[in-house]
């Protein structure tokens, strides 16, 4: 709808437009912090609204300010034990600015770039309090921009190769494109041809998140076989069928804010994608077109400012290496007990608006 108008006379009905018009999602994410997912897996927190201002009434970006706390401990350590600990750092990027940052973890830290794909991350090493716990704070002080289709970031020298690639739970041999597209003709252009396969994902899948299923890890293959799950596995199928008709599509993962302005705290993560179009990231968010059909078009190139962006990509080695396994994927803390993963964690995320 479009509440634009030069009458003076019909105000009042801008007005209503606006109010009528806010709606409100629900995050990805949902099971407690001690269910100990496995490396690839990291747990699925309660779920949250997402803010969803439908900007088809304003055709100009909008913006929100707030402060983020990324804190919570490490929990269910023997006292005493040594633990090495990596949190997912936000920075800059074409949505957001980050204006603030104070970091409060126990004893000395360091904040180094993994090499693959330029994330942040901050690195300390501790000792379990008499509680068999390490907490660990940082907060943020964030201005966020929705992101419009005609705004959209550029690509950088080497994106396209580098988000062509396949990795663990998003491969690109597995004639997934088949099975999303059918019979269907894919668009030579590439911005009709993201549609294509935006549309042709949301139809196949279903937003659910049953108890006792693996959705959550981001598996392609699970996610078509399957039909359903949560925001990691709609947008990996997307960037799989993407990068198997060789568009480049990259995974970004951060947190959701809800809509209401104020102060509140947030149950979990939330991830969305972008593919290459035009030499432009194209970004999407499927899931929360899945939930809420009457943004499905917007979904489909822009993406509200109630988010945070934490981190890019999939099979990430931190910095320094971790002893374990690949990370699926770096949003929650990464932590280590003699070289093998400890899951168990307690969150204590929360936001403030910034009037």
């Amino acid at each position: 709808m479009n509440c634009k108008m030069t009458n003076c006379l019909l105000i009042p009905m801008v007005l209503a437009c606006l109010l009528i018009f806010g709606c409100q999602n629900k995050s990805d994410d949902s099971t407690a912090s001690t269910n100990k997912p496995s490396a690839n897996q990291p747990e699925e927190p309660q779920s949250t609204d997402i803010a969803t201002n439908d900007p088809t009434n304003d055709n100009r970006a909008k913006t929100r300010e707030f402060s983020f706390v990324y804190g919570g401990a490490i929990t269910q350590l023997p006292p005493g034990t040594e633990v090495s600990v990596w949190l997912p750092v936000a920075t800059d990027t074409h949505e957001q600015q980050i204006l603030d940052r104070d970091i409060n973890v126990p004893g000395e830290f360091v904040i180094g770039q993994e090499t693959r794909f330029g994330n942040t991350v901050l690195h300390f090493k501790a000792t379990a309090d008499d509680d068999g716990e390490v907490p660990f704070e940082v907060t943020y002080q964030v201005s966020r921009r929705e992101a419009l289709q005609e705004e959209c970031e550029e690509l950088a020298e080497g994106d396209a190769d580098l988000f062509r690639q396949a990795s663990t739970f998003v491969p690109i041999d597995q004639k997934l494109s088949a099975e999303v597209l059918g019979a269907s003709k894919l668009a030579k252009d590439s911005l009709t041809a993201g549609r294509q396969i935006y549309d042709a994902v949301n139809q196949r899948m279903q937003y659910d998140k049953p108890d006792g299923k693996p959705w959550g890890r981001g598996d392609s293959v699970w996610a078509c076989g399957n039909g359903f799950g949560n925001c990691t596995d709609f947008h990996s199928l997307f960037i799989s069928v993407c990068r198997e008709q060789h568009i480049p599509a990259r995974f970004e993962i951060g947190f959701p804010l809800p809509t209401e302005r104020g102060t509140g705290s947030i149950g979990g993560y939330h991830c969305w994608a972008k593919f290459a179009a035009d030499n432009k990231w194209i970004p999407v968010d499927i899931s929360e077109a899945d939930k809420n059909p009457s943004l499905n078009d917007y979904y489909y190139g822009n993406l509200t400012a109630d988010r945070i962006t934490f981190t890019t990509g999939r099979d990430l080695t931190l910095t320094p290496a971790q002893q374990d396994a690949p990370v699926n994927f770096l949003v929650y803390p990464y932590t280590e007990v003699a070289g093998k993963m400890h899951s168990v964690f307690r969150k204590g995320f929360t936001y403030q608006d910034i009037q």
